[in-house]
């Protein structure tokens, strides 16, 4: 749970998707005490909130079969394996393209298009660095592309490293940005705190579009945030 002091007349209580994080904006003159009597008295309508979240549309895990839905930069595909041969991918018009000898089964297909969703990513993100590193001010020493299962992206402080989920390949370029930016951010400030939005709005004033546009759009099977 997050709680922001903020020059206002009542405290709000909300509710993100995708996991359900509370945020907490309240007055200054309200108290720890007060802010916990506050969650409490208003835990069935955050539990109620956080079920609408879970029971949010979800792809089910893919069979890597020719027809299923499948996206590319925020772009909706159709998958074709119909086509035998070396290993090649290609998005062309609304279908997505892949092939690979004969006999694959749909483990490996799906090892094939992770791989070229890790090589997107990995290609998508010298320019960013390049861009942001600079307006920040922070240079970080490496970046790493993982899957992670809650997370859309990380920032290890201690080694000054960024961890990115290759699941962002998928999702429109703005979004990639805007966890790129949160990242490195957390070099300034490692909690989500108000230093740390303050920052954000200074950097990079439409993150929080751009993190609803990353939070709604269809989700994997699995759930994911950022930190």
């Amino acid at each position: 749970m997050d709680v922001i002091y903020k020059d206002i007349k009542n405290m709000h209580i909300s509710v993100y998707p995708p996991v359900g994080r509370v945020r907490v904006a309240a007055p200054h003159r309200l108290d720890e005490d007060a802010i916990r009597l506050a969650i409490v008295q208003r835990l069935p309508w955050i539990k109620k909130q956080r079920e609408q979240l879970q029971n949010a549309d979800r792809q089910t895990e893919r069979e890597m079969i020719s027809g299923e839905t499948h996206y590319v930069w925020g772009s909706r595909y159709q998958l074709d394996v119909s086509h035998s041969g070396r290993i090649a991918i290609e998005p062309k018009g609304n279908t997505l393209w892949l092939s690979a000898p004969a006999g694959t089964d749909a483990d490996k297909r799906r090892r094939i298009l992770d791989n070229w969703y890790r090589r997107e990513l990995k290609a998508a993100i010298p320019a960013l660095l390049e861009k942001w590193q600079p307006v920040v001010g922070v240079k970080v020493d490496s970046v790493v592309v993982r899957h992670m299962k809650t997370k859309w992206g990380t920032c290890q402080t201690a080694s000054r490293a960024i961890w990115l989920n290759p699941e962002l390949a998928k999702k429109h370029p703005r979004c990639l940005e805007y966890v790129v930016v949160h990242e490195l951010v957390h070099l300034y400030e490692r909690s989500h705190n108000q230093r740390f939005t303050d920052l954000m709005d200074r950097f990079l004033p439409d993150w929080r579009a751009r993190r609803d546009e990353l939070n709604g759009a269809p989700l994997a099977d699995e759930v994911w945030d950022t930190d």
